[in-house]
């Protein structure tokens, strides 16, 4: 891949390193500078504040206020319903953004559709005082998280070479951690100050997708150039065939049963530390807060020095695959610990895995994508392998939990950790039939 160091623009060039060079744009890859960089992971970030301050903090606060002895409730129809809607709604975003026309371009809509709902989202859940307008504002947020993140994923496919993907893909992955801490920060910090815990997180979000949206130099589409919608492209929104698309089938497999071992140490996180390892309610949230803190602080470390090495060398499938076998070695690690320190030692080994794949797994799926001039509704349907996992896991958690249980000790967490390590390092083993791609 040759590039020009005065207009920062990418031509093809045959001895780049994924399919994606037979789809360059007709005037090359924008290749925008350092400062896009920084509004993109304000964007990010935010918008994983917005959906996930809410599902882990101030949901079960207002749950707690409306409905004191069933607050468990509400959470739980609430985080149901809206995560149904969110994994609906994806891959149709994806569909529309690459079919939307107008000045305004492809993905800046639905970046300002984000930040309207993520805004309307948080008045919602204040001014709630049932279940079911909570639900609707767990909606309305779920919806607006899904709307940014379809256009933020498709815009490291617009705007940059596959040779460039790098540090954009690690900014986008490393939003989750990074927005939880934050987010959880900010909240925590204004509390009991509840209407401030809610409306801050989500006007961070919504700032930050104005403010993207508005620098954005997003391409406009033209009529002849939009993607034809047949009553096939009408059912194939929520598939990919593998048959006709392998590599794509095979990332999808693998980042599926990556996030299924994620899934595993992020929800029962606490019921681990409470069990296993004797804290008692009162103290567990600093511990959460502080392994979550240690994972993110790892990730950070190494996310960006990975995606800046894989780009330079124009490899990305041994990242991947080291990544997910590290993150297996610390969910294993975290099986067999007998003490709080070396469980956070367990959880830095787990957050250098993460990092390492949040830096290249998006810049990965990029290049492999079925239609790569049409990224966002493919890319939609990859983020359902990274949504499904915390929905699905929790049906398949109590049957896991038995294995090996006691009277002693009738929850197993070694097991459900052991069964989160094996699926990270099958999820390893699955990049290797992926082609096209180093």
């Amino acid at each position: 891949m040759s590039t020009s160091d005065l207009q920062g623009e990418s031509v093809p060039d045959p001895a780049g390193i994924g399919s994606a060079d037979r789809d360059t744009p007709p005037d090359g890859w924008p290749n925008p500078r350092q400062g896009f960089l920084f509004f993109l992971g304000l964007a990010a970030i935010g918008a994983a504040m917005a959906n996930l301050v809410p599902a882990v903090l101030t949901l079960s606060i207002k749950a707690t206020v409306i409905a004191p002895d069933d607050a468990a409730t509400v959470v739980s129809i609430v985080t149901s319903i809206s995560a149904l809607c969110s994994l609906l709604v994806f891959p149709v975003f994806g569909r529309l953004s690459d079919r939307t026309i107008g000045r305004f371009g492809r993905r800046r809509p639905y970046l300002l559709l984000g930040a309207v709902l993520f805004a309307a989202g948080a008045l919602t859940m204040l001014a709630g005082d049932t279940t079911l307008v909570l639900t609707a504002a767990g909606i309305v947020t779920a919806v607006g998280f899904s709307s940014a993140t379809v256009a933020l994923t498709a815009v490291v496919a617009d705007q940059f070479a596959p040779d460039r993907r790098g540090p954009a893909s690690a900014v986008i992955g490393l939003s989750l951690p990074v927005g939880a801490v934050v987010g959880l920060f900010i909240a925590q910090s204004v509390a009991p100050n509840l209407a401030a815990m809610i409306l801050l997180p989500a006007g961070v979000a919504a700032l930050g997708c104005a403010l993207f949206a508005v620098m954005l130099k997003d391409k406009e589409l033209s009529p002849a150039e939009r993607p034809p919608f047949g009553w096939g492209e009408v059912l194939g929104t929520f598939w990919v065939n593998p048959a006709r698309s392998p590599n794509f089938g095979w990332a999808w497999l693998s980042r599926f049963l990556v996030f299924l071992g994620v899934a595993a140490i992020q929800a029962y996180q606490v019921f681990y530390l409470m069990n296993a390892l004797g804290f008692a309610p009162a103290e567990v949230a600093g511990a959460v807060f502080l392994s979550t803190l240690v994972l993110t602080a790892a990730a950070l470390v190494f996310a960006p020095i990975a995606g800046k090495i894989s780009d330079r060398i124009r490899r990305r499938k041994p990242f991947v695959i080291a990544s997910a076998l590290i993150f297996g070695v610390g969910l294993l690690l975290a099986a067999f610990a007998t003490s709080f320190p070396f469980f956070l030692f367990a959880i830095g080994v787990v957050g250098l895995g993460q990092g390492v794949y949040f830096a290249v797994d998006i810049a990965l799926v990029t290049e492999i994508l079925p239609d790569p001039a049409n990224p966002a509704k493919d890319l939609g349907i990859m983020n359902l392998a990274s949504s499904l996992p915390a929905s699905i896991l929790p049906a398949m958690a109590p049957a896991i939990l038995s294995i090996g249980a006691s009277a002693a000790a009738p929850q197993n967490f070694s097991a459900l950790f052991l069964f989160g390590a094996l699926a990270g390092l099958l999820g390893a083993a699955l990049i290797l039939p992926i082609r096209n791609v180093r």
